[in-house]
């Protein structure tokens, strides 16, 4: 993380701070009074000078600091990444259906769910394309937006981590409005090629949107979709719940991927579908998307930028309130 200004030029006001605080503590001549008996005067002489006078100038003193810095549009940069690239934006639809909690797959010598595979192997995905622009889309009885095509790729691996089942209602999956909502995030974008990665472990049960017909809009727009069907054959053991030694007990479920339509939306769209019946073959799938779509790429330097003006703008509105408040109350009448 790195701190720096968007407009440094307002931090040379801060140069004339000492010049005004200066010109206004310069005193003219002494004024004189003429007393007939200097013991008219005597009470007057033994007073000394409050100090609140100065304490209120310096509030304002700084109020003033804070509030010029605050003009400098303050900022705190950080998500480094190579940027530019290669000319690809990526949209993944990722089915979030309730279906995803199978585990038949296993990662680093454990039993896991799909969603869990799906993810690690994305991030994997991810961290091989740091000059692209990838973005997120979920899907089960609706399709949402997680993430926008973006290069900070910091964020997109926050997004997923925040993934869960049931973070979205899981209980049919729309295959069409994913993968609709994954292609129409790409379409205003320049890019030299754009794809949408498709993965589902079910068959289209919901939604307002075919999966053909939303392929049909992919191609007419020159998007390519890269299509995979999650899952092994046959029977996917299903976590029922804990028996009395608070060990998972499994069920079976049928896995049911409707790979004829997948393999024609791969077709329509200029791309390819894929089958993954185990974590070795998942890996094997991206690795080879992964060689398909690749450009020469001249790298550069990309940093995501938060605005931090309010961190100094509110204490100098604060510093300045309070040196009203004080000037107009307790030391008012103070000399």
């Amino acid at each position: 993380m790195n701190f720096t200004f968007g407009q440094p030029a307002w931090l040379l006001a801060l140069a004339l701070i000492p010049l005004l605080a200066w010109l206004r503590g310069r005193s003219g001549p002494e004024s004189a009074f003429v007393y007939s008996s200097l013991s008219l005067v005597k009470g007057i002489t033994e007073l000394r000078r409050s100090r609140a006078g100065a304490v209120l100038a310096n509030l304002r003193w700084l109020a003033l600091v804070f509030l010029i810095v605050a003009l400098a549009r303050p900022q705190v940069t950080g998500g480094e990444a190579p940027l530019r690239a290669s000319g690809i934006d990526i949209a993944v639809a990722l089915d979030l259906s309730g279906s995803m909690i199978a585990e038949d797959f296993r990662l680093r010598g454990q039993q896991v769910n799909r969603l869990a595979i799906a993810k690690d192997t994305l991030k994997t995905f991810v961290e091989n394309r740091p000059s692209d622009r990838i973005g997120l889309v979920v899907f089960a009885t609706d399709a949402y937006v997680a993430a926008p095509p973006t290069l900070d790729h910091d964020f997109l691996r926050r997004v997923m981590d925040r993934l869960e089942l049931g973070t979205i209602n899981g209980e049919q999956t729309a295959i069409g409005s994913g993968l609709a909502t994954a292609v129409n995030r790409l379409r205003g974008l320049k890019s030299k090629s754009r794809i949408v990665i498709l993965m589902t472990d079910g068959q289209s049960n919901a939604g307002k949107i075919s999966p053909l017909t939303a392929a049909e809009a992919a191609a007419a727009l020159g998007v390519k979709v890269y299509t995979i069907g999650v899952g092994t054959r046959g029977f996917a053991p299903v976590p029922r719940g804990t028996d009395a030694f608070g060990r998972k007990v499994y069920g079976q479920m049928q896995v049911d991927i409707d790979e004829d339509t997948l393999r024609k939306i791969a077709e329509k769209t200029g791309g390819k579908y894929y089958r993954a019946d185990s974590t070795e073959t998942l890996r094997r799938i991206y690795s080879e998307i992964d060689s398909l779509e690749k450009t020469e790429a001249k790298l550069n330097k990309f940093a995501y930028v938060e605005e931090i003006m309010s961190w100094f703008a509110l204490p100098g509105l604060g510093f300045l309130l309070l040196e009203l408040l004080l000037g107009q109350t307790v030391w008012r009448k103070l000399p």
